[in-house]
């Protein structure tokens, strides 16, 4: 079975082709500034030469277009024709509580996905427009909708649930959700066979840190509390948004900056996080740099940064009451030696002892725990594609 992966952003979409049988990525590649007169294409193949591409691409359904027109095509293709795929899997940001697990979509999966546009204003009317363009140049092949907070959907009320009326709850689903669920569900099974447990067995805390960051506490393969909340703002201090802060801070900002609602919705996702502390960038390297060259305010965010990390492990520790392992991945948690050495630094409490030397890889699956950690220290490189493929050819197989 081959399964195509597709990703939509607002003026981007990225997709893999991958062959189920061995779960290799036959090709894959990115559209980036759709809907402008120099979109770039690029098609990339595990052999073979690079595409690139600069042109016009109106939206998401001429993206669609060329990107089947290349699968096929005789020089950087690789596969004879559309008939070779059998399946479509969609990334989509929000399934509000309407979704636990992937789906097949229909008419009534669309609407629901319509209904959760006001949970993720930004995200999902991209992953629908995508599925809509899907659905009109391939009818007849099975689409699936994969989640990224279905994962979290096993959290407890006393997790998910905000010191809020009760009735924010049942009449307006304000709760946690989380996110990155796709990651820290892949992340978690890959511990697990590394480790050679039975997911059902072990207790796991997953670090997902990037320029979007989150932590996960995974009790025997379930998702019982996370950092990120109602929206993917919430948690941890990250690349340009703000995380936890008291909420009171909004209507004083306001009054002292002459600032709209707007503006300070821009302010906590935009210019806050490292971006805001250091004032030199959202880039973790770039802060680093600094930070060597004796910059104050850049050594001041990555501190900030490490003890949000490294807190949120530790409470997740007592939640569950023992952890098997820590696991880092994402950008800054699958290339970060030095972000995830001062994470780990104070993690002793809890059983977790870094060994320093193991630790000096980056981007490779790897046990960088001391032998006589108590708790194994991880880091898995996340791969969010084949856990969205994995989903599809189970639905599309029923």
């Amino acid at each position: 079975m081959k399964v195509l992966v597709v990703n939509c952003g607002s003026s981007s979409l990225k997709y893999q082709l991958v062959d189920m049988t061995n779960e290799n990525v036959m090709a894959k590649g990115q559209f980036e500034k759709i809907g402008a007169e120099d979109a770039i294409f690029t098609h990339k193949r595990p052999e073979g030469e690079k595409l690139e591409r600069v042109a016009p691409v109106l939206n998401h359904k001429e993206a669609l277009k060329i990107l089947l027109d290349i699968l096929v095509d005789a020089e950087y293709g690789v596969i004879k024709s559309m008939e070779e795929i059998d399946a479509v899997g969609h990334r989509v940001v929000h399934g509000a509580e309407k979704f636990a697990d992937s789906v097949l979509i229909d008419d009534d999966v669309m609407k629901a996905l319509h209904d959760c546009i006001k949970f993720a204003p930004l995200h999902n009317p991209a992953n629908i427009e995508g599925i809509e363009a899907c659905k009109a140049i391939m009818p007849n092949i099975p689409q699936v909708a994969v989640f990224d907070t279905a994962f979290h959907q096993t959290m407890p009320e006393t997790a998910f649930l905000y010191g809020l009326p009760y009735a924010a709850y049942t009449e307006l689903g304000i709760r946690r959700y989380g996110f990155h669920g796709t990651s820290h569900k892949y992340v978690t099974e890959r511990c697990a066979e590394l480790m050679g447990k039975n997911v059902e067995d072990i207790n796991i805390i997953t670090c997902h840190l990037g320029n979007g960051s989150s932590v996960s506490a995974i009790k025997g393969g379930k998702s019982i509390d996370t950092s990120m909340g109602f929206t993917p703002l919430s948690g941890l201090i990250m690349g340009t948004r703000c995380g936890d802060i008291d909420p009171a801070i909004i209507s004083y900002i306001m009054d002292a900056w002459n600032l709209t609602l707007r503006d300070v919705n821009d302010l906590m996702n935009k210019e806050s996080g490292v971006l805001g502390i250091s004032g030199v960038s959202n880039d973790f390297r770039v802060i680093e740099d600094a930070a060597k060259e004796g910059n104050e305010r850049a050594q001041l965010a990555l501190d900030m940064f490490h003890r949000k990390v490294r807190s949120r492990v530790g409470a997740y520790a007592t939640t569950m009451g023992r952890v098997d392992a820590v696991v880092f991945t994402a950008g800054i948690g699958e290339n970060g030696i030095d972000n995830r050495a001062e994470v780990c630094n104070g993690l002793e409490a809890i059983g977790a002892k870094l060994d320093l030397e193991a630790n000096k890889v980056r981007g490779e699956e790897k046990e960088i725990s001391t032998p006589d950690s108590k708790v194994k220290i991880f880091v898995i490189p996340t791969n969010e594609e084949i856990v969205i493929a994995r989903d599809t050819m189970r639905l599309a197989q029923q």
